[in-house]
């Protein structure tokens, strides 16, 4: 039993009862009080958050990961620079084997230095899919805009998972949801996967509802509600399935084609869903942000996220495949 998918089940089911619920919740508390205190200080102004010279705007959201931050922070940014705006995204780098210690330019916006283990497989599809961003890691994200600035002469910086980052002032703060997951069981960390209390709510500027199903509907309406429960502009972010490509030769896959669906997202069952158009013989999760081994790899034709993708592109095999997404949403809109 792997410790983390459970957890990460339990989350997501309001009617789990278990000895491990009662000692989650138990923790949950302690998570509680500090996260609200943080909170509190940030709100009353005793520490007050450090300022840049450049719009900046957070792209993050309030339960952990699986949302689809990613491929909205890249659209942002393409928005900008179309614009004509020095742009940067920042990132944590969460999974890399840089030390998130230092400042680690992953792309200047024309040339990308580190590959996906190293970089983290975020950062590394941001700057592979975001021509023109300067993308940089560090846990220290003051630091990091500064030198964005002062390096590249950066106007416009897209703080990626920055909702919980209240050392550093941004002009806007936009979070998303999940359109099938919504809030899992409204219980904090670590018995549910809320990153904090009801008094984050407080702090949104923009909500997005990330609508992971080829029907929309269901998001329309929850955005509707949303925006009036919460007195914020909502909008919906559409994510369709698009195709299927060998991450070596570009080919497209044909429909009738028996795979394994193998991926290491926060939310793997929707990225399955999305490949209902191809014969699934075995669908393989792995925790969010791992690193693959090529042994570890089953026999045959492999479908896999983009983001799971970058880490695979060495490996000697040329049946592996990617599932290209489209993302459909009003930036113009958004950032106003």
């Amino acid at each position: 039993m792997n410790l983390k998918t459970e957890i990460t089940k339990i989350h997501y089911n309001k009617n789990a009862k278990s000895i491990i619920v009662k000692l989650l919740e138990f923790a949950s508390i302690f998570y509680g009080i500090g996260s609200s205190l943080k909170n509190k200080l940030y709100d009353k102004n005793i520490i007050k958050p450090k300022r840049v010279n450049a719009f900046l705007i957070s792209v993050g959201n309030i339960t952990t990961g699986g949302v689809g931050k990613t491929p909205v922070v890249s659209e942002i940014a393409k928005y900008f620079i179309a614009k004509g705006d020095k742009t940067a995204i920042i990132s944590r780098g969460y999974g890399g084997r840089l030390s998130n210690k230092n400042i680690n330019l992953i792309s200047d916006g024309e040339r990308i230095y580190y590959n996906a283990r190293l970089a983290g497989d975020e950062p590394f599809w941001l700057a592979e899919n975001t021509k023109g961003a300067v993308v940089i890691t560090s846990k220290n994200r003051y630091k990091a805009a500064k030198y964005a600035i002062e390096k590249f002469g950066v106007t416009k910086i897209i703080l990626d998972d920055g909702f919980q980052h209240r050392k550093l002032y941004r002009d806007l703060d936009i979070v998303l949801t999940d359109s099938e997951k919504g809030f899992g069981n409204e219980k904090l960390l670590p018995a549910g996967p809320l990153r904090e209390g009801m008094e984050a709510f407080k702090r949104i500027n923009k909500l997005v509802i990330v609508s992971k199903n080829i029907d929309h509907t269901r998001s329309e309406k929850l955005a509707k509600i949303m925006s009036k429960k919460m007195k914020v502009q909502t909008q919906v972010c559409y994510t369709e399935p698009d195709y299927v490509y060998n991450i070596k030769t570009g080919e497209y896959l044909k429909h009738d084609s028996e795979v394994t669906a193998l991926c290491a997202i926060g939310q793997p069952e929707q990225f399955f869903n999305f490949l209902k158009d191809y014969k699934i013989k075995e669908t393989i999760a792995f925790d969010d942000h791992h690193i693959y081994t090529e042994k570890e790899l089953p026999k045959g034709i492999i479908i896999t996220t983009e983001k799971d993708a970058v880490k695979m592109i060495d490996f000697n095999r040329s049946n592996i495949y990617a599932l290209k997404l489209k993302t459909g949403i009003n930036v113009e809109t958004l950032i106003k």
